[in-house]
């Protein structure tokens, strides 16, 4: 599946089913955890920093696990066919 750069800037500006403020923390054991704003359109997660209107990026949620990480914490794992899965790590801040 392919998408352009404008019509996910686009879907970003839809209104979101869901959205938060998290910790975000890379792959890397003892990374530091980076707040973003995450929103939930459709199955894309867009996260952006909390002063800016752009998305960083977007995680596509297909054939992907979510798990609990410990309490507040969650971590999203991909995988396709053929490829190696890889995981990006969420905590939430209340």
């Amino acid at each position: 599946m392919r998408y352009n750069e404008k019509e996910l800037r686009a879907l970003s500006r839809q209104p979101a089913e869901l959205a938060a403020e998290l910790g975000m923390r890379g792959p890397k054991k003892g990374s530091v955890a980076k707040r973003r704003l995450v929103k939930l359109v459709v199955n894309f997660l867009f996260y952006f920093r909390t002063d800016e209107a752009e998305p960083l990026g977007a995680l596509l949620l297909e054939r992907c696990r979510v798990a609990q990480e410990e309490p507040g914490g969650f971590s999203i794992t991909t995988s396709t066919c053929g490829e190696a899965s890889s995981s990006t790590g969420m905590r939430y801040r209340r």
